[in-house]
């Protein structure tokens, strides 16, 4: 088996902020050359893809060597997106800090040592932004926050939650600027920066700026030779591609997710590491592998905070618990059914319980009911006894089928099938006795 990595990064001397670091297992292993020399895997470093020709099974790298497979996984994740995409000139700054790889890490370790006790701007107000600025405040860094949304992680988090955690950072000495974007840079005779200007006119001295405004799909290499979608590349329940001997996973992967019955690209290191997994017992174990049913799950942990969020948060929104101390959720229904959760400062088996409530979907006939509930509807559904039996029985009186099943599931496909065993039953007789 051979992997090749795009770029070269340190194993050596990894990121340091606290409880980062990239390149690990899911046990926080840390796969390093030795590792993969020990599995048996050929990694090659200092390297790229430059061209992939998916009909010839090969890949050219920039060195010119060409690379023959008979299956290939694509993991090419995605880039971070630039300011000069946006008009704004300024990233090689020193003190312009992007984090999505390792480089990015250590160049962002070091512009926190060199500003401690200053002050540094964040641009954006997603997962990047506001994980960044609780580190930087935990660094005793003067920390600002702009962004053009309303609220912080808008994509996510309905206006009530957002405030509950803008406020907290507020605590903490974070500044919200909302509403607006960077304009521009000003340096000194360096070209390090020592100014960011918004478009509302703002100007914010700085030691450092580290930009968060989003990714983009690594597709570049295969456009043209496979399906997209969803901005990335389109994969079956397999993570099968529209070529067979060709996978996708990760960020660049928009693959099918059965509890929304249609196919998303989701950006998250859960979804990323489940969908490898899956892709590898396809390959491995294809008539034995299912496809792919992922509960779509993210979750942060800055400061004391911790927080889960499951399914999707489309619908009619309900929030319960107390939004003014430490623990509270919300949930989201659709259609009559429950489609999303969210909770902070749960414990594994609260987390646990959200979790299994949103994957069986409930029926919620009565939001303020579920309001009142809260957390307790969750448990409540997932520790719900299992129901007895269902016996169906013949006019003999002989047992038929006997099955564990749930009031709810019985459905006109399983009375219409018992009806037809009667029937096939009383038809046998009649037909034997003429």
């Amino acid at each position: 088996m051979r992997f090749a990595q795009c770029s070269i990064q340190s194993f050596t001397a990894p990121a340091r902020l606290p409880s980062f670091h990239t390149c690990v297992g899911v046990n926080d292993e840390r796969l390093t050359p030795k590792w993969y020399k020990d599995q048996g895997i050929e990694l090659v470093l200092g390297t790229r893809v430059k061209s992939v020709d998916v009909r010839r099974k090969t890949l050219l790298t920039a060195t010119g060597e060409t690379i023959s497979y008979k299956i290939l996984i694509i993991a090419t994740g995605a880039r971070a997106l630039r300011l000069e995409e946006f008009g704004v000139d300024g990233s090689n700054a020193e003190n312009v800090c992007y984090l999505r790889d390792l480089a990015d890490g250590t160049s962002l370790v070091t512009a926190i040592q060199s500003s401690v006790g200053g002050n540094a701007v964040v641009i954006g107000g997603g997962y990047v932004g506001m994980e960044c600025a609780a580190s930087l405040v935990i660094n005793k860094i003067n920390v600002t926050m702009v962004f053009p949304e309303e609220q912080c992680m808008a994509r996510l988090f309905t206006p009530k939650i957002s405030t509950y955690y803008e406020d907290y950072y507020k605590s903490k000495g974070v500044k919200f600027i909302k509403g607006t974007v960077l304009s521009s840079f000003e340096k000194d005779s360096n070209g390090k920066v020592t100014a960011v200007a918004l478009r509302d006119g703002t100007h914010l001295p700085t030691d450092m700026v580290v930009v968060g405004i989003g990714i983009r799909p690594n597709t570049g290499l295969f456009e043209g030779q496979l399906t997209l979608e969803k901005g990335g590349i389109k994969v079956n329940g397999r993570m099968q591609t529209s070529e067979n001997s060709v996978y996708a996973v990760g960020d660049v992967a928009a693959f099918p997710v059965k509890l929304f019955g249609e196919s998303r690209r989701l950006e998250h290191v859960d979804s990323a590491r489940k969908t490898a997994r899956h892709a590898v017992l396809a390959i491995l174990s294809a008539e034995k592998t299912a496809d792919f049913d992922y509960l779509p799950f993210f979750y942060s942990r800055v400061f004391t905070l911790s927080w889960q969020f499951y399914g999707d948060n489309v619908g009619e929104v309900v929030h319960y618990g107390d939004f003014t101390g430490s623990t509270f959720g919300a949930y989201w229904v659709s259609k009559g059914k429950l489609v999303g959760s969210f909770f902070e400062g749960g414990t594994k088996e609260e987390y646990e319980a959200i979790a299994k409530a949103t994957r069986l979907k409930p029926t919620v006939t009565d939001l303020d009911e579920l309001e009142r509930q809260g957390l307790g509807f969750a448990i409540s559904v997932t520790q719900q006894p299992p129901p007895p039996p269902l016996l169906i029985r013949l006019p003999s009186s002989k047992l038929v089928s006997e099955m564990p099943i749930h009031a709810w599931h019985v459905t006109a496909g399983v009375v219409a099938a018992a009806s037809i065993a009667v029937f096939a039953y009383w038809y046998g007789r009649r037909r034997r006795r003429w």
